[in-house]
């Protein structure tokens, strides 16, 4: 995954719960915004189903937040009435009204945490898995025009982070204004003239934390760089190829150098995010003492104390002290909301995207069990959309059912895009592809899978037992079905001599075994779903010899009755192909067996006997090696 992307969304998550103090909205959120703009209608739409619930919640903060001005008034009634006049009745009934408000406010919190962490995880899950879903439909351009970082930002981080716009966003937005109108409200009822000095106190203190806010986040976003490099270290440094490449060049002391000197920085950023605006909030401080010491004078003074009962001057010092948060809260909602905004923008971006290759509408009446496996490339021409001329041209191929059709030419000719298109990976710019006569558009991707199996030279191994890998492929085969495919693959005796033999776990992309042994377990991956059709494109790319005509033989016994697509560089494991087709800037040059095409000494021959003289080549310098 990529640091910066990983960091990113992180640090919002952050920024979005309050930490940061965000003042000012963030640029990235509003170029985002701008590029993917969101309706309020299509948000409101998600909380929708869920609009008791939260009108439940919202009724609970603004009883929470109306029963917590009661305290400053309990307080002002013991001290002015039940303490001085020993009223024991009254005093007890005051001290169980505070206690009662608080517990009262405790359950409250509770519960309305409770309702709205419910109601976020219940949105934020359908949204898990509506993205899932969606980029499951994507093509593989999809995947290979995005960085990975991103697409797992987007599912996890993003999503995530919305969990703090129903707990947080919203739910404080609402205890805000209720806390604020209360709390002026009650002010006034005590003393307007108070309640005007307080306000005194307010433009001062905005005027502080936005500048505070300011430092801290330049101070923050420096730390957060250099986090996001050192995380990008320990991501190189210590993955399985990072750690093979160090140990290999004898690279540990200069990284650990290096890794020393990126700390070394951050230790530096982090004391400067930590002490960034802490002046201008000591002054801040200051200010807000300055405000009840003047209201301890006026209260005191004899000219000024009329109406000013040590109750009154005890209850309006508490309000006084609560005003400012829910003040600051309000101050910066628009910031929340930009923020909350961008994540819905992001999420919805995803949610937006078009399949490139949709499912049909109205699937082929087909049955993949009586399929015939004979496959036709009608006129096909394909370009990729960053392309500037055609991968494949006009391409007519048939491969009768249960044929070998072997495609062969120098790299970059269009051999691996023409797989692609059969496995329908992409859909073809013009022209059709078509299996048994059905245009494999109008197939369903199930319908699709059940007949062709593709097994590339780019292997994929999960993190999971050499039984679970090859069990992916066809989730309710057994032990028995699975060993026949691993010994038709020439990889059971392997995996019997490890450790846990089929249960022996994988390892991080497959690094347990060799490049050969990655190859022959997809193999075997493939073959245990029995597909009517087999593609393989490179399939023995890393084999030695040996092993690669042990593969071959029995790729040979199971090719018979199926259809094989061979996509070969080493011409000999495709002489005896039904026919060999020789593709050429994404064009058919010529088509034949292979003693027809040697025969005709055109450019199969010719690949024939440069692929000789290279082996030739590659066997004298083993030999004087």
């Amino acid at each position: 995954m990529d640091a910066t992307l990983d960091s990113a969304p992180r640090e919002n998550g952050r920024r979005r719960h309050g930490q940061l103090d965000g003042v000012r909205r963030d640029p990235k959120d509003k170029a985002q915004l701008a590029a993917h703009p969101v309706s309020a209608a299509r948000v409101l739409a998600l909380f929708r189903p869920h609009r008791f619930t939260l009108l439940t919640v919202l009724a609970m903060i603004v009883t929470s937040s109306t029963l917590g001005l009661a305290t400053p008034f309990l307080a002002k009634a013991l001290v002015d009435d039940a303490i001085p006049h020993q009223d024991v009745r009254l005093l007890l009934i005051l001290v169980l009204a505070m206690v009662g408000v608080a517990a009262v406010n405790a359950v409250l919190g509770v519960v309305q945490t409770w309702m709205s962490t419910t109601v976020g995880q219940k949105i934020m899950h359908s949204l898990r898995t509506d993205v899932f879903t969606n980029l499951q439909r994507q093509s593989l351009s999809f995947f290979t025009r995005t960085r990975g970082g991103e697409v797992q930002s987007r599912l996890t981080h993003d999503i995530s982070g919305l969990q703090g716009v129903v707990t947080s966003t919203a739910t404080s937005l609402a205890g805000n204004i209720a806390t604020v109108i209360g709390t002026l409200i009650a002010m006034v009822a005590l003393s307007w003239q108070l309640a005007l000095l307080s306000l005194i106190v307010i433009p001062p203190a905005v005027i502080i934390s936005r500048s505070v806010a300011r430092l801290r986040r330049e101070a923050t976003d420096k730390r957060q760089r250099a986090l996001a490099g050192l995380h990008s270290q320990v991501e190189e440094s210590l993955s399985v190829s990072g750690a093979r490449l160090s140990k290999t060049l004898g690279a540990g002391p200069a990284l650990a150098q290096r890794f020393f000197a990126s700390s070394d920085d951050l230790l530096e950023l982090e004391v400067a995010a930590q002490i960034a605006g802490r002046w201008r909030t000591a002054t801040m401080g200051i200010v807000f003492a300055i405000i009840p010491a003047l209201i301890y004078l006026i209260a005191g003074l004899p000219v000024t104390s009329e109406g000013i009962t040590i109750g009154t001057l005890v209850a309006f010092i508490a309000l006084q002290s609560g005003i400012f948060r829910p003040v600051m809260g309000l101050l910066s909602i628009g910031v929340q909301v930009t923020a909350s905004m961008a994540l819905f923008s992001r999420i919805f971006e995803y949610l937006d995207l078009t399949a490139e290759v949709p499912e049909p509408e109205q699937p082929a009446a087909f049955n993949p069990a009586s399929a015939e496996g004979r496959v036709c490339l009608d006129k096909v021409t394909f370009r990729h959309t960053d392309g500037d001329r055609d991968a494949l041209h006009e391409v007519d191929l048939t491969v009768p059912a249960g044929s070998h059709v072997a495609i062969v030419g120098p790299t970059g000719s269009g051999k691996s895009t023409l797989a692609a298109l059969v496995s329908r990976l992409y859909d073809p710019t013009f022209g059709r592809v078509t299996l048994d006569g059905i245009d494999l558009r109008d197939l369903t991707s199930e319908q699709r899978a059940a007949v062709i199996g593709v097994v590339s030279q780019e292997t994929y191994l999960l993190h999971d037992t050499v039984r679970e890998n090859l069990r992916f492929a066809r989730p309710g085969a057994t032990d028995v079905q699975i060993e026949d495919a691993a010994r038709a693959a020439q990889i059971h005796d392997v995996i019997v001599g490890l450790p846990q033999g089929y249960d022996t776990m994988v390892g991080a992309r497959g690094h347990r075994f060799s490049g050969g042994e990655q190859q022959r377990l997809a193999l075997a991956r493939t073959l245990l779903r029995n597909p009517r059709v087999l593609i393989l494109d490179e399939a023995t790319s890393a084999l030695d010899t040996r092993t690669e005509l042990a593969v071959q033989r029995a790729l040979d016994e199971l090719g018979a009755g199926r259809t094989v697509i061979t996509i070969a560089h080493r011409l000999s494991t495709v002489r005896h192909a039904d026919q060999i087709v020789v593709l050429e800037r994404g064009e058919i040059h010529e088509r034949g067996s292979h003693d027809e095409l040697m025969a005709a000494g055109g450019a199969y021959a010719a690949l024939v006997r440069a692929s000789e003289r290279a082996d030739e080549e590659l066997l004298e310098e083993m030999l004087a090696a």
